[in-house]
C-alpha cells in the first residue's frame, strides 16, 4: 500500500463550519496519474486505503465522504467499515438498475449516509433519489437557470442539497440564496475580492504586524514590543506556549521569558500564525489547511537545500490571500520577503516554488501534477499525515474554532 494518495477536502455548513471531509484515493507505481484501472481497482484501493489508515486520523470526528462504484453497491462493503460518519458518494454514471437498487436498499438498512454525486434530475435517475440523504450538484455543469431549475425539482424530495465546485465568492452567494444546505470547492481557500471596497480594519492591523514581522532587522526589544501592544495576542501566545505542544518545563508568564526560551524566530513564527487565525470572519479550517501546507513543506525540505524556515513560512503564506481577502500579488508588494520566497508563492518558481506547487496538488488531489515529483508515493503520503496530525495537535491551544 505504499503508492496510494490520500487527499481531502473540507465540505461546509451554512455558517462555515467544517460538516465532513471528502476523502480522495488513488493508486500509481509509477506515481502519476495513469493509476490502475477500472472500477474494482480503484474502489479496492479506496477501502484498502480508508482501512489501513484509520478514519480518525483523516477527518477526527467529522464525516468521511467516500466514492463508492458499482461493484460495491451490487456486492457490498467490507463490514469493518464504519457507517456512523461515513457518507457514500453515488458516482455520476451509475445508473438505477435493479442490482443498483437492490444494493442501496442494503446499504441505506444497515445505516449508512448516501450522497448522489454531480448529480442532474433527469426521469432516468430519479428512482436514485428515494435512498439520497444528500444530493451533490456540481455547479459547473449546470448555467444560473437552469441550477435554480434543479433545485426547485429536487428541494422538496427532502434530500440536503451540497453545491460543488464553489469558485467564487457569486457561486456562494448565489448557492446559499437558493437554500443549499453544504458547500464544497477552491473558492474557501482562494481569496474573496471585494471591488471597490476598502481591507477591513481588522486585516489592515495583520498586514501591518505580518510586515513587521517579516522584516529581518526585527529584534528582541522590537518584537516584544510589538506583541506586549494587543494584549489578546500577547495572552494567546502565553497560551499556546504553555500548552502540552511545547512542553518548556516551567510556566511562562511573560513576553521576555517566552523570547528567551524558545529563540526569536520561533516566536515570530508563531506569532505570525496567530496573527492569522485572528481574522474574525474565516472558517476555522482555513488556519487548518495553511499549518497543513506549511509542515507538509517542512517536513519535505529535509535532505534539500531549501531551509525548513523557508519551506515552513512559503506553505503557510500560500493561504494568505484567503486571510486578507487580496490577490496575493498585492500583498506580497507590501511585505519585505526575500526574492526566493517571492518567486515561490507568486510565480510557484525555484526548488520552493515547485515544492509548494507539489504540496497544493497533493491536497487537491492532483495527481497528474505529481508524475515528476522528486519524492515517493510513501513519502508524501507520510508527510501528508504527519501534517494533518500535527496541525490537529495544536489547533486547540493555538485558536478558537469559530
Amino acid at each position: 500500500m505504499s503508492d496510494i494518495f490520500i487527499a481531502r477536502q473540507p465540505i461546509y455548513d451554512r455558517k462555515l463550519y467544517v460538516y465532513a471531509y471528502e476523502l480522495l484515493y488513488r493508486s500509481s507505481e509509477k506515481n502519476q496519474a495513469d493509476i490502475v484501472d477500472g472500477d474494482d481497482a480503484t474502489s479496492q484501493v479506496m477501502i484498502n486505503a480508508l482501512m489501513e489508515i484509520g478514519l480518525p486520523e483523516l477527518v477526527g470526528q467529522s464525516l468521511a465522504f467516500i466514492n463508492l462504484t458499482e461493484r460495491y453497491i451490487i456486492e457490498g462493503l467490507p463490514p469493518s467499515l464504519v457507517q456512523d460518519n461515513v457518507v457514500l458518494e453515488v458516482l455520476e454514471d451509475i445508473k438505477p438498475g435493479k442490482e443498483v437498487i437492490a444494493g442501496l436498499k442494503r446499504l441505506k438498512a444497515l445505516g449508512y449516509t448516501i450522497a448522489l454525486d454531480d448529480f442532474i434530475y433527469t426521469e432516468n435517475n430519479r428512482a436514485l433519489i428515494e435512498f439520497a440523504d444528500i444530493i451533490k450538484i456540481d455547479l459547473t455543469t449546470l448555467p444560473g437557470g437552469e441550477l435554480t431549475e434543479q433545485v426547485k425539482i429536487l428541494r422538496p424530495e427532502g434530500a440536503r442539497l451540497l453545491a460543488e465546485k464553489v469558485e467564487t465568492p457569486e457561486d456562494f452567494e448565489y448557492c446559499k440564496a437558493l437554500g443549499f444546505d453544504y458547500f464544497q470547492g477552491y473558492f474557501f481557500c482562494k481569496p474573496k475580492i471585494f471591488k471597490g471596497e476598502h481591507t477591513p480594519t481588522s486585516r489592515t492591523a495583520i498586514m501591518q504586524l505580518l510586515t513587521k514581522l517579516q522584516d529581518p532587522e526585527l529584534g528582541f526589544n522590537e518584537l516584544q514590543a510589538l506583541v506586549v501592544q494587543d494584549v489578546s495576542l500577547s495572552y494567546r501566545i502565553l497560551r499556546y506556549i504553555n500548552s502540552a505542544h511545547f512542553s518548556v518545563g516551567q510556566k511562562v508568564e511573560s513576553m521576555q521569558q517566552a523570547i528567551s526560551l524558545l529563540g526569536l524566530n520561533t516566536i515570530k513564527t508563531w506569532v505570525t500564525i496567530l496573527a492569522m487565525s485572528s481574522v474574525d470572519d474565516k472558517p476555522y479550517e482555513l488556519i487548518l489547511t495553511a499549518l497543513i501546507r506549511a509542515h507538509m513543506c517542512e517536513k519535505l525540505s529535509a535532505n534539500t537545500s531549501i531551509s525548513a524556515e523557508n519551506a515552513f513560512t512559503v506553505g503557510l503564506f500560500s493561504a494568505l490571500d484567503a486571510f486578507i481577502d487580496k490577490p496575493l500579488a498585492e500583498i506580497l508588494v507590501t511585505l519585505p520577503l526575500s526574492d526566493t520566497l517571492h518567486h515561490a508563492l507568486l510565480d510557484k518558481t525555484g526548488e520552493l516554488g515547485q515544492m509548494l506547487s507539489l504540496v497544493l496538488s497533493y491536497e487537491r488531489g492532483q495527481w497528474n501534477n505529481l508524475s515528476t515529483a522528486q519524492y515517493d508515493s510513501s513519502t508524501l503520503r507520510t508527510a501528508y499525515l504527519a501534517s494533518i496530525r500535527w496541525a490537529g495537535e495544536i489547533s486547540d491551544s493555538l485558536i478558537t474554532k469559530k
